[in-house]
């Protein structure tokens, strides 16, 4: 490569690549525009599969300002505590944050944000927005089969697994496509999941008046077939839900918010051991999200919560799994912030 095209002037262009390989998120985007020659090398296949391995989880959080309704999301580094600002989504003005569904493939370093309706009398949105880590930009893809408003969706196997009234749809991102899943017999009030195993766990959980039992069902992705959920996981089910490790955990949202981990075996919850959930600085409403051995909790004022799972090996006192809980608190400047939706990335 001639001097003038070197990516940093008097280093090697394979030192100078490696000190690019470290900026972090979200500054390597940024460094793009620096020349052509920086375009050129952070967007080569063989960089951005070299910058995979140098990746660490962050956790993308979607606001909701009560003062202003703003809604935006913002992305926090855990190792360092430092946040950062995500650009603004490409979607009308006065939009309802609730309405959207959230999911995330954190492997692959990529958000999507789905269905949706504005404020005010106007029919459901077929939006489906993916964000990528490694440009730091929004993105349209193929827009949902049809309006869909207050509904969820998950990552399951490389795809996203939109669930709601009449049954799921399933979006693949490689082909850009969607597909329609089985549908399902019945409605529920409103829509909670979480992903493990292949399977989409799908529950309206207690609601006031507390009058009639939860429903819940069961959906096999790749049998793409319906169950009944098991009694006894829909009716503990009375939190915000993530799972870790191919296990479902709850995190209660009542009293000191007990942790709870789901049998599969014996259809019933059982009590985790370790240190309490930081319910001094963590207030409601929560949303979760969970990747590897970790547990994300997002409350009230953006205060994150990250617990450490492991399996316990003195089965003495009947607790199988253990949580150990760190606290990241929030600047002072996101107090009036509620949490809508949390994901976490490799970024």
């Amino acid at each position: 490569m001639a001097a003038q095209e070197q990516l940093i002037p008097g280093l090697p262009n394979e030192i100078a690549e490696l000190c690019l390989l470290h900026v972090p998120y979200p500054y390597q985007a940024l460094s793009r525009s620096v020349s052509s020659t920086w375009n050129r090398a952070i967007t080569h296949p063989s960089f951005i599969v070299s910058k995979k391995t140098l990746s660490h989880p962050h956790l993308f959080v979607l606001a909701f300002h009560s003062q202003t309704a703003k809604v935006q999301w913002q992305a926090l580094d855990p190792s360092s505590g430092r946040w950062f600002l995500l650009p603004q989504m490409p979607l009308p003005e006065s939009v309802c944050p609730a309405a959207f569904a959230c999911a995330a493939l954190p492997r692959q370093g990529k958000l999507f944000v789905m269905g949706g309706a504005r404020s005010g009398d106007y029919p459901p949105m077929r939006t489906n927005l993916v964000y990528r880590a490694a440009t730091n930009q929004w993105e349209p893809a193929a827009a949902m089969p049809g309006g869909t408003a207050f509904f969820a969706a998950e990552g399951v196997d490389g795809r996203i697994v939109a669930v709601g009234r009449g049954g799921a749809d399933v979006y693949d991102p490689e082909s850009d496509t969607w597909r329609e899943g089985k549908r399902l017999g019945g409605e529920l009030e409103r829509y909670e999941v979480v992903a493990a195993r292949g399977k989409v766990y799908v529950t309206e959980g207690w609601w006031w008046p507390f009058m009639f039992r939860p429903r819940g069902w069961v959906y096999e992705v790749g049998r793409d077939t319906w169950r009944e959920m098991g009694v006894g996981m829909r009716e503990g089910w009375t939190g915000v839900s993530v799972a870790v490790g191919g296990r479902v955990f709850v995190i209660a949202e009542y009293g000191d918010s007990p942790v709870k981990v789901y049998d599969e075996e014996c259809d019933t919850w059982r009590s985790v051991g370790g240190g309490r959930f930081p319910r001094e600085v963590m207030k409601r409403p929560f949303a979760a999200t969970g990747l590897d051995d970790r547990i994300y909790v997002a409350s009230s004022g953006l205060n994150v919560a990250i617990g450490s799972v492991v399996n316990n090996s003195d089965r003495g006192r009947g607790v199988e799994v253990k949580v150990t809980w760190q606290v990241v608190e929030a600047p002072r400047a996101f107090l009036e912030f509620s949490p809508c939706s949390c994901q976490v990335l490799y970024a």
